[in-house]
């Protein structure tokens, strides 16, 4: 495994963007946030 970070947002978007079509990405509610943010 090779872990990256990207510089910015921006960059993140465009270098995922190469690797994945937009109907591979998924989201979904962490389970925490209930507790996090009240």
């Amino acid at each position: 495994n090779i872990v990256h970070g990207s510089d910015s947002e921006t960059s993140a978007q465009r270098e995922i963007a190469l690797w994945f079509r937009a109907d591979e990405i998924n989201s979904w509610p962490h389970t925490a946030e209930q507790w996090i943010y009240e």
